[in-house]
C-alpha cells in the first residue's frame, strides 16, 4: 500500500501545492524558523538509510558512466539555468532562484522516477550520492560563478548550509544502516513515502508563503523551469548516447540530470538570500515541474522499456 502511495508522487505534489495556493493560511505558519530545514534534513536522512558502504565502493566498478553523469549534472544544468534566466530576462530574485536550482545536486526523487521508468536504479542511487556529496563544494562555487554577477553570494555560508542539511543527515543515515540494521529495517517500509511527503510539504509551504506572487508570476516561472528541466532531460539523454552509453544507462543519466534537489535550493535560498524574499519560489515551482516532466517521461519509457 505504501509503495503505491509513493508512486503517486506527482499527484501529492499537485494536490498539496494547489491547496497551498487556495488556502495558504493552512500552511503559512510552517514558514517559520528552521521547520523547512528540518524537513529537508529528514528527507536526506531517509536517503542515507537506503545506502551502505558497499554502494560507495560500487562507484569504482563503473567509473566512466558515473563520471559522464556527474559531469553532465554540474555542467548542463548550471549553464542552462543561467542561459534561460538571461534569455527570459527574469528579475534578479527569480534568476538567482533558477540558477540555484541548476547548481544543486540530483534530487532523491530521481531514484523513484528511475524505478518507474525501468531504468538502472542502482546507477541512479550512486549518481545521486556522488552529486550530493560534491554539492558541499560545487553548489556554492557554481552559484557564486553564475549568480555572483546579479547579487552578492556568500559561498562560505552556502557551504556550511549544504554541509548541515545534506552531508550530515546522509552520513547519519549510512551509519545507522551499518550499526542499527534492525531499526532501519523497521523504518524502511515507510521511509520512501515520508520522503516524498516531505518534499511535497516543503514546496507547499513556499507556495502558501508566496501564494499571490506565484499567481501573478506563475506563467513566467513555469516556462523557465519547464525549459530548464526539459532541457536537462533532453541534453542529458543525447549526451549519454553520444558518448556510447546503452539505452537504460542513457535514460538513467537523463533522469538524474533533469531532476534537481529543489528542496535544497529552497532551503539555501531562504537562508543565503534573505533579502530576496521571492527567490525560494523558483525552487518550489521547479520541484513541481521536474516531478511532472520526470513522471510523464518515466511512464513513456516504462511502456517502451527494452525486453
Amino acid at each position: 500500500m505504501l509503495h503505491k502511495l509513493t508512486l503517486l508522487f506527482p499527484l501529492w505534489m499537485i494536490v498539496l501545492c494547489t491547496a497551498a495556493l487556495i488556502w495558504p493560511e493552512w500552511l503559512i505558519f510552517l514558514n517559520q524558523g528552521s521547520i523547512v530545514v528540518l524537513i529537508l534534513a529528514f528527507v536526506m536522512l531517509c536517503m542515507g538509510l537506503t545506502l551502505t558502504f558497499d554502494d560507495f565502493r560500487r562507484v569504482t566498478r563503473m567509473p566512466k558512466t558515473v563520471a559522464i553523469g556527474f559531469a553532465a549534472q554540474y555542467s548542463i544544468m548550471p549553464l542552462l539555468a543561467f542561459g534561460i534566466a538571461y534569455a527570459l530576462n527574469l528579475p534578479d530574485y527569480f534568476a538567482v532562484g533558477l540558477i540555484l536550482v541548476g547548481c544543486c545536486p540530483g534530487g532523491t526523487a530521481s531514484n523513484l522516477v528511475t524505478y518507474i521508468a525501468k531504468a538502472d536504479v542502482a546507477l541512479s542511487v550512486i549518481m545521486t550520492v556522488c552529486s550530493t556529496l560534491a554539492a558541499v563544494v560545487l553548489t556554492p562555487l557554481l552559484t557564486q560563478l553564475f549568480a555572483g554577477a546579479l547579487v552578492p553570494v556568500d559561498s562560505w555560508l552556502l557551504f556550511k548550509q549544504t554541509l548541515q542539511v545534506v552531508i550530515l543527515p546522509v552520513a547519519l543515515g549510512v551509519l545507522l544502516n551499518r550499526w542499527m540494521p534492525r531499526l532501519v529495517c523497521c523504518v524502511m517500509p515507510v521511509a520512501p513515502f515520508l520522503s516524498v511527503l516531505g518534499v511535497c510539504v516543503i514546496c507547499a509551504i513556499v507556495f502558501a508563503a508566496h501564494a499571490q506572487s506565484i499567481l501573478n508570476h506563475g506563467a513566467e516561472l513555469l516556462l523557465a523551469t519547464a525549459l530548464l528541466h526539459g532541457g536537462g532531460f533532453f541534453i542529458g539523454y543525447h549526451l549519454a548516447k553520444l558518448l556510447g552509453c546503452q539505452l537504460q544507462t542513457a535514460r538513467t543519466i537523463a533522469i538524474e540530470v533533469g531532476m534537481q534537489n529543489s528542496g535544497l535550493a529552497i532551503v539555501l535560498a531562504k537562508q543565503a538570500f534573505p533579502m530576496l524574499l521571492l527567490t525560494p519560489v523558483a525552487g518550489a515551482v521547479s520541484a513541481l515541474m521536474h516531478v511532472l516532466i520526470g513522471s510523464l517521461l518515466a511512464v513513456l519509457w516504462r511502456i517502451r522499456a527494452p525486453s
